[in-house]
């Protein structure tokens, strides 16, 4: 338990207002959109790097757990307290301090939600191209802590390639500031790109420069559905045979489109017999988007689309991405526990990697949904059971454990947007080898001397071990 002198100093930093002790906060803050549980013993709610400064001080001093939370929309329990102290959350972070339309930057704080960006920034002409399927939700600091991609990701990249640099706190309280508002930038290590995607364990993001580009003036977006997932597939490496690199490429197969059906309770959403559906959307100039959007729809038809549908309208575009969009929600009518992970295997082993999956369902006798960003190779593959029923539940982590073995198998990755968090952290081994690993672990040393920064996330050797929240 925190002690009585060490909260008060803590009150001191941020006033009364700005804790919460009360169990309703400690059971909201303690959570995120996965499965994982912690609790935290207190909730700071800071709005200045000052007082994000002292506070990580008064932990590193006392050895007090010290976890950062943003939007709350992670998958694998990366801003969930697993080993109780603070709870620090970033919400009043949500400033879009500057947007620079000769520099083509903008600086923001870490709790400005992605999609306000974005909609501020097209606004004037300008481009922020990371969009995960929650931009609506989640926050810039996640999206950093996470490196979070989207269907974008194929023809722009992922969170990584937009931020130029980073203010942040250290575990120690001092305040750094990595990279600038230049592009180029070779002087010393990089240590802005070293802290995208350490999912807070390095230190605490406070304010982001991050990179616009001109917002695309055209768009067109073509919907094909086929009888065969291996035709889908076969799509997507025909368009990169033919050099087209559309700026979003999504698959959904068949669970997946069974579950929407029965979510929306609407059987009009693709022919009977579609076994997949692929989203493509192409941008830039109109004159290019017009002969892109005809070598796309070429495309799926030489390898057996059975519809293809165009679409140059917002509302048109709207209508064909609502499957998409209601992904999410829709297999939770398939079963009550997901088991979510954003594997990726290089582009030519996506084959593989849903025969992988349809072995795994014959094998377990499990209900397996999938679709992603299968342009980059980042499939979602959702295992579904009922959560009551405990084999189904015990062949589902088999299965879990295959799936894994086999995306290492195939030069592929365990997670691609995700993170490792609480949930992947047992499988770390998988892919990395015991050098790597005790690399990372000097890293981590390095940033965070007494391991009070999100601690037992990532590799088990980093956690906690012998420290207590002694305060």
């Amino acid at each position: 338990m925190l002690k009585a002198e060490f909260i008060h100093k803590v009150e001191e930093a941020v006033g009364l207002k700005g804790c919460g002790t009360g169990q309703e906060a400690l059971e909201l803050y303690s959570a995120d959109a996965s499965r994982c549980e912690g609790k935290a013993e207190l909730v700071v709610f800071p709005d200045t790097t000052e007082q994000i400064s002292t506070i990580a001080a008064l932990c590193n001093h006392h050895r007090v757990p010290l976890t950062v939370r943003g939007a709350g929309t992670g998958y694998t329990g990366g801003a969930v307290p697993s080993q109780g102290g603070i709870l620090l959350t970033m919400e009043r972070f949500s400033r879009i301090i500057e947007i620079d339309q000769v520099n083509l930057l903008a600086i923001v704080e870490p709790n400005v939600v992605t999609g306000d960006l974005q909609k501020v920034v097209e606004s004037i002409g300008l481009f922020y191209p990371p969009d995960p399927a929650s931009l609506n939700r989640c926050a810039i600091g996640g999206n950093i802590a996470e490196c979070a991609g989207g269907p974008r990701a194929f023809k722009y990249g992922t969170t990584k390639r937009y931020v130029l640099g980073l203010e942040a706190v250290l575990a120690t309280g001092e305040v750094i500031h990595t990279g600038g508002k230049t592009v180029k930038n070779v002087v010393g290590y990089d240590l802005t790109q070293t802290l995208i995607g350490s999912e807070g364990t390095l230190a605490i993001v406070t304010k982001a420069i991050l990179r616009l580009i001109p917002l695309p003036p055209c768009r067109e977006t073509v919907q094909a559905t086929f009888r065969h997932i291996d035709d889908a597939v076969g799509a997507m490496i025909e368009l990169v045979k033919a050099r087209v690199i559309p700026s979003a490429l999504e698959l959904i197969d068949l669970e997946s489109l069974e579950a929407v059906a029965r979510y929306l309770d609407d059987r009009t959403l693709a022919p009977a017999g579609t076994a997949a559906m692929l989203l493509l959307e192409v941008d830039g100039l109109p004159e290019t988007v017009r002969e892109e959007a005809a070598r796309v729809e070429d495309a799926c038809r030489r390898v057996g689309a059975e519809t293809v549908r165009r679409a140059a309208d917002v509302e048109t575009r709207d209508e064909l991405w609502r499957v998409r969009r209601e992904l999410s929600p829709a297999l939770k009518v398939i079963a009550g526990l997901k088991l979510n992970h954003d594997v990726v295997v290089p582009k030519s082993k996506v084959p593989d990697l849903f025969k992988v999956v349809e072995q795994l369902r014959i094998n377990f006798d499990l209900t397996i949904a999938c679709f992603g960003h299968v342009g980059d190779g980042n499939i979602h593959v959702n295992i579904m059971v009922d959560p009551n029923d405990l084999h189904a539940v015990s062949r589902a982590a088999d299965a879990e454990l295959q799936l894994f073995k086999e995306v290492v198998r195939l030069e592929g990755v365990i997670s691609g947007e995700h993170g490792i968090g609480l949930s992947k952290r047992p499988f770390m081994k998988l892919g990395l080898s015991s050098a790597e690993l005790a690399l990372m672990s000097r890293l981590k040393r390095a940033f965070d001397p007494n391991g009070i920064l999100n601690p037992g996330k990532i590799f088990p050797d980093c956690s906690q071990d012998d420290s207590a929240s002694i305060g």
